[in-house]
């Protein structure tokens, strides 16, 4: 594995004092495999023991956050290895669920199916105009992403997205709370990294209890 995790297509970089950014790097929308999944998780839980890190940013390279699993792996696994799939997006989605520190989304284009349920684990969503969401396991003959929809937007918004593969864009994402904040596209790092440099300056212990509370 090459330096930061780049060889999995995680980048890993500290845009500011006490913040952490993750981006998922896989051309062409960042659609993350096995291997991808189990870095993202493990820079996760390193984030998690470092006290320096006060404030994680999960975002995609590029125009889209994340496409959702690599159907090219997934078309070639064997059925006995299923189980072991779901059980590392399981822990990816734990990692960032159960995080020290708040994690915050900066989403561009695509979050569809897992893309969705990543951003739908973290803390804050902040979208660019051109953000799209969709609960794509019916457009594909899978099942996900049901619990943390309802949760996120209400059980009626989330069987609309559900059992139709709908696509939720830019400001209907923004009424139907699915992102806090719409920003333009040329402004989605910047104020990302804003957010979590204000997070980052809170009195930490204080911040990590919230959170823990929420």
């Amino acid at each position: 594995m090459a330096e930061n995790g780049f060889a999995t297509g995680i980048a890993v970089d500290r845009p500011a004092d006490h913040v952490l950014r993750l981006t998922i790097d896989r051309p062409p929308v960042n659609a993350i495999d096995s291997a991808a999944q189990r870095e993202l998780t493990a820079q996760l839980r390193s984030a998690h023991d470092d006290t320096s890190v006060r404030a994680v940013v999960l975002t995609g390279a590029g125009t889209h956050f994340c496409g959702g699993a690599d159907l090219r792996e997934e078309q070639s696994i064997e059925r006995d290895a299923v189980g072991g799939c779901l059980t590392g997006v399981g822990e990816l989605l734990d990692a960032i669920r159960s995080h020290r520190v708040p994690v915050v989304a900066a989403i561009e284009g695509a979050a569809h199916g897992g893309g969705l349920e990543v951003a739908l684990a973290c803390d804050l969503r902040i979208g660019s105009t051109s953000c799209a969401f969709a609960a794509a396991g019916v457009n594909v003959g899978l099942v996900a992403n049901f619990r943390a929809l309802s949760q996120a937007i209400g059980d009626a918004r989330a069987r609309h997205l559900l059992l139709t593969g709908w696509t939720c864009r830019g400001e209907q994402a923004f009424d139907w709370g699915l992102v806090t904040e719409l920003v333009e596209s040329d402004r989605l790092a910047d104020r990302s990294i804003e957010i979590a440099e204000r997070i980052a300056s809170r009195a930490p212990l204080s911040v990590e209890t919230t959170k823990d509370c929420l």
